[in-house]
C-alpha cells in the first residue's frame, strides 16, 4: 500500500463511516464520496481505496479494534467523526498543516479551473479520452458521444467541442489552427502534456473510473 505523510490513525474513522454507508461495502475509487473524503484528508483516492480494502478485510489489529468498537454502533461512529471534524483544522490544509509545506498533487485535478465556470481537469481527461475515439469531422455538438459526455459532466456541449478543438491543435499529428488563447487552451495543454502520449487503453481505463465522479 502506498503511504502518505498525511495519514493518521484518526482517519480510519471517516473512512470506516464511508465504508458502512448504505449499501455497505467498498466504494468505487473515483465515486464522489471517495473523492470528497480524499480531498478532505489530502490522501489520493487510490490510496484511500487501498485502505478501505484494509477495512473490508480487517487486515490490521488497529482496524479490527475500531471495527469491534464502531461497526455495530453507527451513531457512536458518527459522533466520533463529528468530533474529529470539529477539531480545529481537521481536513483544512491552511490550519492543520500550518507551518508545514503541503505539496498538492491529485487535489488540483478535482478543483475548478479559473475562468471556466466549474470545469475541472478531470473533465478534460474524459474529453481527451473521447478525442481519441472520434474522427475530427464528428467533433461537433450534435454527435451523440459529445452530447452524452456533456450531459454526464453537466457542461454545455459547445465547451466539450471547444476542448476537442484545442486537442486537435495540440495533437502533433494534426496541428490544426490554434483556437483562441485562454484558460481552456492552457488547461487542455496541461492535460495533453500529461496524458496525450499515454497508452490509449490506460487512458480509457482511467477515464472509465473517473466517470463515477460525475454520476
Amino acid at each position: 500500500m502506498t503511504r502518505t505523510n498525511h495519514w493518521t490513525d484518526e482517519h480510519w474513522l471517516p473512512l470506516m463511516q464511508l465504508y458502512l454507508r448504505k449499501p455497505a461495502g467498498l466504494k468505487p475509487v473515483y465515486s464522489r464520496p471517495m473523492v470528497d473524503l480524499a480531498l478532505e484528508l489530502h490522501v489520493p483516492p487510490r490510496e484511500l481505496f487501498a485502505r478501505m480494502c484494509a477495512v473490508a478485510n480487517l487486515s490490521t489489529p488497529l482496524v479490527e479494534r475500531l471495527w469491534q468498537k464502531y461497526a455495530a454502533s453507527p451513531r457512536r461512529l458518527a459522533r466520533a467523526v463529528a468530533l474529529l471534524r470539529s477539531m480545529r483544522g481537521f481536513g483544512n490544509a491552511g490550519e492543520f498543516y500550518r507551518g508545514v509545506a503541503v505539496s498538492e498533487t491529485f487535489e488540483r485535478d478535482f478543483r475548478p479551473i479559473a475562468g471556466l465556470g466549474g470545469v475541472t481537469p478531470v473533465a478534460l481527461v474524459l474529453t481527451l479520452d473521447l478525442y481519441f475515439r472520434l474522427a475530427p469531422p464528428t467533433m461537433v455538438a450534435r454527435t451523440p458521444e459529445v452530447a452524452e459526455l456533456s450531459r454526464l459532466m453537466r457542461v454545455d456541449a459547445e465547451l466539450v467541442v471547444a476542448a476537442l478543438q484545442a486537442f486537435l491543435h495540440l495533437d502533433p499529428c494534426l496541428r490544426k489552427p490554434a483556437p483562441p488563447a485562454g484558460p481552456l487552451l492552457d488547461a487542455c495543454r496541461d492535460v495533453w502534456r500529461r496524458y496525450g502520449g499515454a497508452d490509449p487503453r490506460e487512458l480509457a481505463s482511467y477515464a472509465g473510473q473517473l466517470k463515477e465522479y460525475f454520476r
